[in-house]
């Protein structure tokens, strides 16, 4: 057989490492076009780093162990100490050595990498991996492009109301649909029905092993139906032995901070983490708003505060119904899946990342996959987490103090990925940085940054990264390829975002500052160029983006052209400034986004001083067509009543378009005192910690929750209450009253004060008219 025969190719699902007597064993599983396979290596060691200073007292503190060793390795730390790399062939040993270790105050760099992850990562294989066995029988792992055709599967339990017991399982694939149910029943192809919870969890099981999925999905899947499932499965004396190997499932335990679900071979994704992680954005995050969301149809129980009681009713009274129910819950999340491009994102993080599939969040996992390998070839290992300078002052993104009013013909001009293009500009990155500081740098070769940083213009790793990120970006958009796009943006955002976080290890302030600052100056110079070149007003700018006024008689239909010259003029001053006063080829790029028919910057309440981060706009596109747009207001805020966003869309459409609009707010104030909107009246609010640790303070959701609890309790039934959770209550004469559980009469006074008067005082300020004069003839009327 040639190479080119016994080369295979698959895509990476899970990795595992155990200790054996081979050493530290690795185990990959790989989706390939003829199945799922698995790649194990054995004898194999976890390496990290220490400073060779520190050498001869790891040798008398580790010398009661066997199983490691030290290695002189061509490597630095980033202050330019020598470092050695210390071997370990046991991972139970290397908890050890590094317990140890630290608590001697010996320094250990690296030493949180997972070898099963490290090996990936220094061989730069990210999703696809190709293999082959050598003449001497070993594997060889290289990366690879693979495009991954999944098997996927969709789970949902449902369960008595203390989750104690599971009542009924679906599982749907677009040739697969499946509920059981225990209890008495006619079984069809669909609908089977089994006579103990015992044996709908042995029918799930086999199911699943015999469709064989490599992804399983669900909504709150892992927190839910997996650990319910895993409880129960243990109550009942079940093995969960969903794995490809016939391992069991393993889950992390309850209580924990991030949960995860382990099963060879088969990836767990959760619906909700996802959309999250892929910056997906709902007032709710429940499954019923979702799917009306994306996909315009729901639940089939369509009453979210009675659904508890409901999936009961249906299992003593329509088992039939609650199959429909819980099967149609499955075909929701694979269709969410779907139309949101899911799975084609994550394929695309893992691509660029090395990220596993079900990895939440991973920012710095994110960053340290590309650029560790990187720093390795560079002569250096990374510094201790958080180790760098602090305490310097580095501040965020600028904003600017705006100028409050309503305005006709606002254009806002942005800067394309601000802080990637100062970083690819002013060559900012943790290599760069030590490079600079050395001693015996060149002097030509260095750049100024913040905070006494000096950067070296020639040896740098992170501003290439970019730039190749930016390339793939501009041709994902050009395909239309809307995964692989987003998931750039996120990337190539969270590479400042890691190197500003502490949690980061190579956290240091004059790196976030060197952007940050760069980032201030860039913005008020911008302000500056167009106020003085084209002498028209700035009215605001936040982070990346400025609002100019071109003034209210300027003819609208020039106003694209007029934003067009100005981002021209902008980029080519840039340009020609970075270049005489650095030397610098600038990566700097402002581009006319915009244009605002009519815009209204409001005040912060009861000041006369503008807000920030807080404005409303009439959009015009280039077609004509218009958008109203509202950012930071009542409008685009959850905690706000629908009867607060509405009217705010309705009398900002009448003032933006010229129209009458006193009509309309004694029309709605003459409406709520009347009773017609209560409705629109509902509060949803998000408990941020467990309702017993609110003692000093419990504002009216808590207040709301603590009543429906006590409901709860009294009818036998668990709290549905934890942190995270939704709210949905009122205001009535005897204070906030859940909505499910409301006896009192509604506090009208409390909407027109709380909610119609911010709202309008906001924007008829302007206008200089007095909200409490205008609504005096609808109050008398009550």
């Amino acid at each position: 057989m040639t190479d080119a025969a016994a080369l295979q190719t698959g895509f990476l699902l899970t990795r595992q490492q155990r200790d054996s007597q081979q050493g530290i064993c690795f185990t990959y599983w790989l989706q390939t076009s003829a199945g799922a396979q698995s790649l194990t290596l054995t004898h194999q060691s976890n390496v990290f780093f220490v400073h060779a200073s520190a050498a001869n007292q790891i040798k008398q503190l580790l010398q009661p162990l066997s199983g490691w060793h030290l290695a002189d390795v061509e490597l630095h730390d980033l202050q330019q100490q020598p470092v050695m790399a210390l071997y370990c062939n046991a991972l139970s040993l290397s908890r050890n050595v590094i317990s140890r270790l630290e608590d001697a105050g010996i320094a250990v760099m690296e030493e949180d990498i997972r070898p099963v992850d490290r090996y990936l990562m220094e061989r730069f294989i990210q999703g696809g991996v190709h293999w082959r066995h050598d003449e001497n029988g070993g594997l060889k792992l290289a990366p690879c492009e693979v495009v991954p055709v999944f098997r996927v599967l969709s789970i949902d339990l449902e369960t008595t109301l203390n989750a104690d017991r599971i009542l009924s399982a679906a599982l749907y694939a677009e040739d697969l649909q499946r509920v059981w149910v225990v209890g008495a029943g006619h079984s069809d192809t669909t609908v089977i029905y089994v006579r103990d919870e015992s044996s709908l969890i042995r029918a799930l099981l086999q199911q699943i092993n015999r469709y064989d999925p490599d992804l399983l999905i669900g909504w709150n899947v892992i927190q839910f139906d997996c650990r319910v499932l895993l409880r129960r499965a243990r109550q009942l004396g079940i093995p969960l032995a969903l794995g490809r190997d016939g391992s069991a499932m393993q889950m992390s335990p309850e209580g924990e901070g991030n949960s995860w679900v382990r099963i060879a071979g088969r990836v767990v994704l959760d619906g909700i983490d996802t959309l999250r992680g892929a910056t997906w954005q709902f007032e709710s995050f429940a499954l019923d708003f979702v799917a009306n969301t994306l996909l315009q149809r729901g639940k089939l129980i369509d009453h979210p505060a009675d659904r508890g009681e409901e999936i009961q009713r249906l299992y003593r009274e329509d088992k039939p119904a609650l199959a429909r129910y819980n099967l149609e819950d499955c075909r929701l999340v694979l269709d969410i899946f779907a139309k949101a491009e899911l799975l084609d994102y994550l394929v695309e993080r893992a691509r660029l990342t090395g990220l596993a599939l079900d990895r939440v969040g991973g920012s710095a996992t994110a960053f340290d996959n590309q650029y560790l390998p990187r720093l390795h070839r560079a002569g250096y290992v990374a510094p201790p987490y958080a180790s760098g300078m602090s305490g310097l002052g580095a501040p965020g993104g600028y904003v600017m103090d705006s100028v409050p009013g309503l305005y006709r013909q606002v254009l806002v001009l942005d800067f394309k990925s601000l802080y990637p293009s100062i970083i690819r500009t002013f060559c900012i990155d943790p290599l760069s940085l030590a490079e600079g500081l050395k001693t015996g740098a060149v002097a030509d070769d260095l750049l100024p940054g913040f905070n006494h940083a000096i950067f070296s213009r020639s040896k740098h790793i992170l501003p290439a990264l970019i730039s190749g990120l930016w390339q793939a970006r501009d041709r994902a958009k050009q395909k239309q390829n809307q995964p692989l796009s987003q998931a750039i943006k996120i990337i190539m955002n969270a590479f400042y975002g890691v190197l500003g976080s502490n949690l980061c290890r190579f956290y240091d302030e004059r790196l976030s500052s060197s952007i940050t600052l760069r980032g201030h100056e860039i913005l008020l110079k911008t302000r500056e160029c167009i106020e003085q070149e084209f002498g028209v007003k700035v009215i605001y700018g936040d982070t990346d983006s400025v609002f100019v006024w071109l003034g209210d008689d300027y003819p609208q239909a020039d106003a694209t052209a007029k934003g067009e010259a100005m981002a021209a003029y902008l980029n080519r001053w840039w340009r020609d400034n970075l270049k005489q006063r650095f030397g610098l080829e600038s990566c700097l790029e402002i581009e006319y986004e915009t244009h605002y028919r009519r815009f209204m910057m409001p005040t912060i309440r009861h000041s006369e001083k503008g807000s920030k981060k807080r404005y409303a706009g009439l959009k015009i596109s280039r077609e004509g067509e218009e958008t109203l747009i509202f950012r930071g207001l009542e409008n685009v805020r959850s905690d706000w009543t629908p009867l607060a966003r509405q009217f705010q869309e309705q009398l900002y459409q009448k003032i933006f378009h010229d129209e009458p609009w006193l009509p309309l707010i004694q029309h709605t104030v003459s409406q709520v005192m009347a009773g017609q909107m209560d409705e629109a009246l509902v509060y949803r609010k998000r408990l941020r910690q467990s309702l017993s640790d609110y003692r000093k303070n419990r504002p009216p959701q808590v207040q709301a929750a603590l009543k429906a609890e006590q409901v709860y309790l009294r009818r036998g039934q668990s709290s549905p209450f934890h942190p995270g959770s939704r709210i949905a209550y009122l205001m009535t004469v005897n204070g906030p009253e859940p909505v499910e559980f409301r006896q009192s009469p509604l506090d009208y006074q409390h909407y027109i004060e709380k909610q119609i008067r911010p709202v309008a005082e906001s924007i008829l300020q302007f206008l200089g008219v007095d909200f409490d004069t205008l609504i005096t003839p609808q109050r008398a009327l009550f």
